[in-house]
């Protein structure tokens, strides 16, 4: 079991949140050309959900993933939320990001943990996309930022609902692999403790970032790699403020995040690397990372994030970053890994 292992292409994946008229409204052409500049960079992971712009990314991805076969990529998303047929007037707001998706489609959602529910979730998915089945299937949100003091509830309806389903789906191969698609790691702590179900993944967004590992670095990282346990890191840039933005959490910047963002910037431009650069291999550098899915509406962008992929990080920037406690002590760098010399993430980035 694992995630890494059905990756086609490497470490480096597409998060399609954006598609869904995240933060603004994006026009379908410069959507369809973001997902066809992702694919002739070489991209081969694509992750959606039913959330982004109720079935909005779903739909947008399945048109331009619709040009080609099924085999050539890997495809994740969600269930936990059902898209209804009614129309709402006014944008739903959900958690505390229910603001992102405004200028999604005005569809109602509900949240449905259950058996039943996940099941129509797959199939209202495969629906919208147009593809006869997913890769990996993530349950979305089974934590507090989205449900207050009820997200234990709602984590119990998941583990007799949810779980139970993805469990089966694997085990008779419909799915290869299912996990949590999150935004915090206490229900990813909550969940790989148990021994009645096994996960085979986590989709972690934002919580393992150079911005925000702390907590990652505590429990969750170190169980992952002990229990073989695969992290999609999400969000690595940080919701855009490690990539020239101005949002952090999905939200205006702290003015003691934005010193630290220039402080990062200052260590990048000395070493001469893009920003991205560093984020992506920083997330990437934990043995339990097996793939990276940053966002992007905008072509030019995935252009970026290949060559930060690719960009050569001299040893001695992660040295200096440690230095100048901009990164925990406890975070595995690049510079740690036994081979030394400038790294570049594999293409393969497999366990032995």
């Amino acid at each position: 079991m694992g995630i890494r292992e059905h990756l086609l292409s490497g470490p480096l994946g597409f998060g399609a949140a954006p598609l869904g008229n995240m933060f603004r409204n994006i026009p379908d052409v410069e959507a369809d050309a973001t997902v066809e500049a992702a694919w002739a960079e070489g991209t081969r992971f694509f992750d959606t959900a039913p959330f982004y712009g109720a079935g909005l990314s779903e739909i947008r991805l399945g048109k331009e993933l619709a040009k080609h076969k099924r085999s050539e990529y890997t495809l994740s998303s969600k269930v936990g939320r059902i898209i209804l047929d009614e129309v709402e007037r006014e944008a739903q707001t959900f958690g505390e990001k229910g603001t992102l998706f405004t200028h999604g489609n005005r569809n109602k959602i509900i949240y449905d943990y259950t058996e039943k529910g996940t099941n129509k979730s797959i199939e209202d998915s495969l629906k919208r996309i147009g593809v006869s089945h997913l890769d990996f299937v993530w349950i979305h949100d089974v934590a507090r930022d989205f449900h207050g003091d009820n997200w234990l509830a709602a984590f119990e309806v998941a583990h007799r609902g949810a779980m139970v389903a993805l469990t089966r789906l694997r085990d008779q191969k419909v799915i290869k692999a299912w996990g949590l698609g999150v935004n915090r790691v206490e229900a990813c702590e909550l969940l790989i403790d148990m021994t009645q179900v096994r996960p085979d993944g986590f989709l972690l967004a934002g919580r393992y970032t150079l911005l925000d590992h702390e907590l990652a670095l505590q429990r969750l990282m170190p169980a992952c790699e002990a229990k073989k346990v695969d992290i999609v890191v999400g969000g690595p840039y940080s919701s855009g403020v490690l990539a020239g933005g101005n949002h952090f959490e999905y939200a205006p910047a702290s003015p003691q995040i934005l010193a630290k963002v220039q402080k990062i910037k200052a260590l990048c431009e000395r070493f001469e690397i893009p920003i991205k650069a560093a984020a992506l291999h920083f997330s990437l550098a934990h043995p339990a990372s097996a793939a990276v899915i940053p966002g992007a509406s905008k072509p030019e962008r995935i252009a970026e994030d290949h060559l930060a992929l690719n960009t050569l990080v001299p040893d001695d920037f992660w040295r200096e970053l440690r230095r100048e406690r901009l990164v925990s002590p406890k975070a595995p760098l690049p510079v740690d890994h036994e081979l030394g010399g400038s790294h570049v993430v594999s293409k393969s980035n497999c366990r032995s």
